[in-house]
């Protein structure tokens, strides 16, 4: 098997990671980064240094101003942007609108691809995605889906709650998931135009990450109607473009933060290069070298997972069992790297003077959003009691 890069991707790579460490990360300190994500402001001046460097938006199809890059391609890239977490929002491939550019691509219609993708591609507007309900609504369960789509003329009325919404402040319009039907798969989506009074955000709540746009919302669904244009797709296949939609971009969340990763472990490793400690470098001291090198392994183990899901995306498989293996092994891999790295820093780990500290909070999150490890597992677990599926142990 050669696992090798192709030359141009490998130097896409290089370029991306080059732009991020001498123009991305000196915003770090940049106090328009707020606890519910960056501001407005910065991340359209991030999107200018982006575009004048060529590399906004490389990952969507070169109809829309990108590289047209296939899964294998956004592996190599959004990890280099995932270097530092201001990197992806720079890049313009950050969630959720990544996932939703890349549903968009796969489902919607030409006309909606011209009115929503295009400048959604571009960076013009940012977006969001609209499932996730507070109880007894649907979270990890999709099929306790209660915000409900009503027949109106030709359109439909939307009413229900939703929470932890990603990026719903700020965002030109909303993919709402909600149920047309009775039946236990009777879900559609629907293309909503923001702001609209009849899509309401309740609250912005306090998270314990912090690189999202537009932070995550509560909002309330009242009466809000769409016309018939507004469904995204087909009628009753929600949960269907749900899948389109979630493998893969289950897959680029763990791209990003293998990126971040990387750069809280080259810190620790700095560190133990250079901090003393009886006598000598922390790095000599088996403690410190051992955490180091469980890094370096934590890290290869997730790139190979993640990069294989990758190539069976690229090659037509569904890939659901696989990006649930790579998004545990990886999820749990990175809070292990981030977790390591603090702890060589030391006193040092858990002040903000260096970003470990907030790369270790943002990726704890990730262990539970885009699907607890629990409920992976226990997916997993399912097909391998009823062999079935693609898993090569079943």
């Amino acid at each position: 098997m050669d696992f090798s890069l192709p030359k141009d991707l490998e130097a896409l790579g290089e370029r991306v990671l080059g732009f991020v460490k001498e123009d991305i990360i000196p915003y770090e300190a940049d106090p328009r980064w707020t606890a519910h994500g960056p501001t407005e402001e910065l991340r359209r001046e991030l999107n200018g240094l982006a575009r004048r460097a060529g590399l906004l938006s490389v990952h969507v199809a070169k109809e829309y101003g990108g590289l047209g890059l296939d899964h294998v391609g956004k592996a190599v890239v959004l990890e280099a942007a995932g270097y530092s977490m201001l990197g992806p929002v720079a890049l313009h491939c950050h969630a959720p609108d990544e996932g939703n550019i890349h549903l968009l691509e796969e489902v919607a219609n030409p006309e909606q691809k011209e009115r929503y993708l295009r400048p959604l591609a571009t960076a013009e507007v940012r977006s969001c995605f609209a499932m996730t309900e507070p109880h007894p609504g649907a979270g990890s369960d999709p099929g306790m889906l209660a915000t409900r789509a009503e027949k109106d003329g030709n359109g439909f009325v939307i009413r229900g709650s939703k929470w932890l919404i990603t990026g719903a402040e700020g965002a030109a319009f909303a993919i709402i998931m909600a149920r047309t039907g009775d039946g236990p798969n009777d879900a559609t989506m629907f293309i909503a135009d923001l702001p609209n009074p009849a899509y309401r955000i309740s609250r912005t709540l306090d998270t314990i990450d912090s690189s999202f746009m537009g932070g995550h919302a509560v909002v309330e669904i009242e009466d809000l109607r769409v016309s018939g244009d507004a469904v995204l797709g087909e009628l009753g296949k929600g949960f269907r473009y749900a899948q389109v939609r979630l493998a893969p971009a289950r897959l680029t969340h763990c791209m990003r933060w293998l990126g971040s990763a990387q750069r809280a472990h080259d810190i620790a490793a700095e560190y133990a290069r250079t901090r003393t400690a009886f006598g000598q470098p922390l790095g000599a001291h088996e403690g410190v070298s051992f955490m180091l090198a469980d890094n370096v392994m934590d890290m290869h183990v997730s790139r190979l997972a993640i990069r294989h899901c990758a190539w069976l995306l690229d090659q037509g498989h569904r890939g659901s069992a696989e990006s649930s293996m790579a998004k545990v092994i990886s999820s749990e891999a990175i809070m292990r790297v981030a977790d390591r790295s603090l702890q060589i820093l030391g006193g040092l780990g858990l002040t903000r003077d260096t970003v470990v500290e907030r790369i270790f909070r943002d990726v704890r999150a990730f262990r539970i959003y885009d699907g607890p490890s629990e409920v992976h597992r226990w997916s997993l677990g399912r097909r391998i009691v009823e062999r079935r599926g693609s898993i090569r142990s079943v």
